[in-house]
């Protein structure tokens, strides 16, 4: 029996951040265009999983979670020959709609570095700004901010006792760097301060791209669609032209087509895009000859340059004053109630929060270079020396356990994170099957596979402890979380009753300390979710895959619109790159398609 079809003006195969954010602006521009969502995943609306904002911790570390893709990698050589397992959201609005919300903005070269080194123009800070400033509405003053915009952006008022008991101690230690109103504003580097959240000051719900570009318009417009539980199998040609995609409904399920007049938008992420290209016949001869996929473009580049960021969390116990989300993050159902209950009333409360309130992107002085070992000096040279605002590490206070051991949630913590933001290590994503996309691919991220990663998280670690060992609320390491030093040497890792002074010496780090510590990072790295890179904005010589319009090489009607199009990597959390681009395709693809107002 032949597939059931249905019929669309313009296709997005998945329905992530980007897409609904493109799709959303396209509909509202064009209410007569026929548009499609097809997501894998379920829908968000009213779910308080998702709409909550301090849930995510409990979404995150949910294994059963239907909201979440759980990728495995390769036994990783580099990693002691752990397998590394890679998150991607899967539901409506994608990692929008399940990631810690952290109002993270890139340095304006990393996008001037897309438009200059990649040779992609339109595309550079100047252009990317402006959509960015257009999609927020942002609760302070200052430039390079929208005020008018779907998404807000808030800061927290209360609760606050663990990040200013951090920032009072970096003022008092840290005599390398400063401080500012704004650590977002494309630009700065080297100053601690406040730190924003995508969540909606007014209601106290998360502010993503589902509820905000699809869902507040789904039921008026009616040629707007959304088919959530579908996993695009591949996107259907005629000749070298899309003109639909072919789906199924869940594993083993009925496959359906939908044909698409004008296009065929792939935006399932950077492990989704470029397997449905790969099962579509699109990627390196190999590759699909090995599946049984008949090529119809030759792209070698499809699945390659894969990039993420490579985060630790180090736990540390703080002391029954901190104001900390334990009780969220681990508390019975009874301990929560209140909190929701709160939430529901007032849209305040505990349940607002994401607990990061604070931080800094941050880059070695002079004097701490020599801590990354020779191997970085040219990375230095090359990529961080000229641009300035390039931060080496993003790091701050998560106000709470993140760890996976049961924990008392009446016990107090501090996670201190830190992600480095331009690792020289990459990976690659390749289809496992040629027909069935729920097959397990073949994944390897790459993590430290270049030595080089080792040295920059080995001063991260070094430098975020002495800021926390200063802090009023420290009560010591919770030592499990931290490398294994040698009981008796200054590194050693155990409660303690208070802080050590402000002026007290740095620990000094043996060979062996050292050691510990490069371990240590080989076995709790861990994906930061911000994986991209993998069909990317590029010239087709150079491994590109699609061009600077987003059209996929060799093919009509086809473009990619999500955080597998980036050229290289980004030194902030990547949903307000997605938001970038979601924006700018709506822009081309309006361009194109003759759409007014978008």
């Amino acid at each position: 029996m032949a597939p059931t079809e249905v019929n669309y003006d313009i296709i997005f195969a998945g329905g992530g951040a980007a897409a609904c954010i493109t799709a959303g602006r396209l509909a509202a521009a064009d209410p007569s265009l026929k548009i499609l969502i097809v997501e894998d995943g379920p829908e968000t609306r009213y779910k308080p999983g998702h709409i909550q904002p301090a849930q995510y911790f409990r979404n995150l570390t949910n294994p059963k979670s239907e909201s979440l893709l759980f990728h495995v990698g390769r036994p990783s050589k580099a990693l002691g020959g752990r397998v590394p397992i890679v998150q991607t959201g899967r539901c409506l609005g994608g990692g929008s709609s399940i990631n810690f919300m952290m109002y993270t903005r890139a340095a304006a070269s990393d996008y001037d570095d897309w438009e200059r080194r990649y040779k992609n123009p339109g595309w550079g800070s100047g252009d990317l700004i402006p959509l960015l400033q257009k999609a927020e509405t942002f609760d302070r003053i200052g430039p390079h901010h929208g005020y008018d915009g779907p998404l807000k952006v808030s800061y927290r008022e209360d609760g606050l006792n663990v990040a200013e008991d951090y920032l009072n101690v970096a003022a008092k230690y840290d005599k390398e760097r400063t401080f500012t109103d704004d650590v977002n504003d494309f630009s700065t580097c080297d100053a601690y301060g406040r730190w924003g959240q995508y969540v909606d000051p007014v209601t106290g719900s998360r502010s993503d791209t589902a509820n905000y570009y699809i869902y507040n318009q789904l039921d008026q417009n009616k040629n707007l669609s959304v088919m959530c539980g579908k996993k695009v199998v591949r996107v259907l040609f005629e000749g070298t032209r899309a003109v639909g995609v072919e789906y199924v409904d869940g594993p083993g399920g009925k496959k359906a087509i939908a044909r698409a007049s004008r296009l065929v938008v792939v935006s399932a992420g950077a492990l989704g895009s470029p397997t449905i290209l790969q099962r579509s016949g699109i990627g390196g001869a190999e590759l699909l000859s090995k599946h049984g996929i008949e090529q119809i473009v030759d792209l070698s580049g499809v699945g390659e340059n894969y990039l993420d960021h490579n985060v630790v969390f180090q736990p540390y116990a703080l002391s029954e004053q901190a104001e900390t989300l334990d009780s969220v993050f681990r508390g019975s159902e009874d301990t929560l109630q209140p909190i929701i209950s709160q939430w529901q009333e007032t849209g305040k409360g505990p349940l607002t929060h994401n607990g990061i309130d604070a931080g800094v992107k941050m880059r070695p002085s002079p004097d701490e270079l020599h801590e990354f070992g020779k191997e970085f000096e040219a990375v230095w040279r090359e990529y961080f020396e000229p641009a300035p605002d390039k931060p080496v590490i993003v790091t701050g206070p998560l106000t709470g356990y993140v760890g996976m051991e049961p924990l008392p949630a009446e016990k107090k913590f501090l996670s201190i994170f830190y992600y480095t933001c331009y690792p020289v290590s990459s990976g690659f994503v390749h289809t496992g099957s040629g027909t069935d996309p729920y097959a397990r691919i073949d994944f390897h991220p790459g993590y430290f596979d270049k030595p080089v990663d080792i040295g920059v998280m080995r001063w991260a670690y070094k430098k975020t402890r002495e800021l926390v060992r200063r802090m009023n609320l420290y009560r010591g390491e919770h030592a499990s979380g931290h490398p294994k030093f040698s009981k008796g040497t200054a590194a050693e890792c155990k409660p303690a009753e208070g802080p050590v002074d402000i002026n007290a010496a740095d620990i000094v780090y043996s060979k062996d300390d050292n050691e510990a510590i490069d371990q240590y990072h080989r076995e709790k790295v861990a994906t930061t979710w911000h994986s991209l890179g993998t069909c990317a904005m590029k010239p087709k010589e150079n491994g590109g895959v699609v061009d600077p319009r987003l059209n996929v090489y060799g093919t009509q009607c086809l473009k990619v619109a999500d955080c597998s199009i980036c050229p290289s990597n980004v030194g902030a959390n990547t949903f307000n790159t997605a938001i970038a681009i979601g924006e700018k395709a709506a822009v081309l693809i309006a361009e194109d398609l003759g759409i007014k107002n978008v």
